[in-house]
């Protein structure tokens, strides 16, 4: 059974983050720089919360705000839901299904070392299906 420590071993364990005061501006730049869809809000060196593209929809554009005034901990979620190196990417897929996110921050010994999108879950789950394939069509043809 896969785990979030399979995902991270081929995603990689760079995370991004955004200070708790810099403008939603500046995060959603930050995040088109690197070519991802939410940041983690840090306050120096404490995980605080989270901001996405999400937020960035319903809490600055549909409510008339201005990104380059309005501040991450204005807009971010602070109950961030977190998991584990070793949590099953099926546990985690239920997770974001029964919580509605889309990332969880990963969290070992206290630290943060990671982060895992609903999408990381699927290309792994996909690849696992693609083998067990590739595998079968093998088994038939030999």
């Amino acid at each position: 059974m896969k785990t979030v420590r399979d995902i991270l071993a081929v995603k990689g364990r760079e995370v991004w983050t955004i200070e708790l005061e810099a403008t939603v501006f500046e995060a959603m730049k930050r995040m088109a720089e690197k070519e991802v869809g939410a940041l983690l809000v840090a306050d120096g060196p404490k995980l605080v919360g989270l901001i996405s593209e999400r937020d960035y929809a319903r809490k600055v554009i549909l409510q008339g705000r201005a990104s380059p005034t309005t501040r991450v901990r204005e807009i971010m979620t602070s109950h961030v839901v977190r998991t584990h190196l070793d949590q099953p990417i099926e546990e985690c897929m239920a997770v974001m299904t029964d919580k509605r996110v889309r990332h969880l921050p990963v969290i070992e010994e206290g630290k943060l070392v990671g982060i895992i999108s609903i999408g990381d879950l699927v290309k792994s789950i996909i690849d696992d299906q693609k083998f067990i394939i590739e595998q079968l069509e093998r088994y038939i043809t030999s």
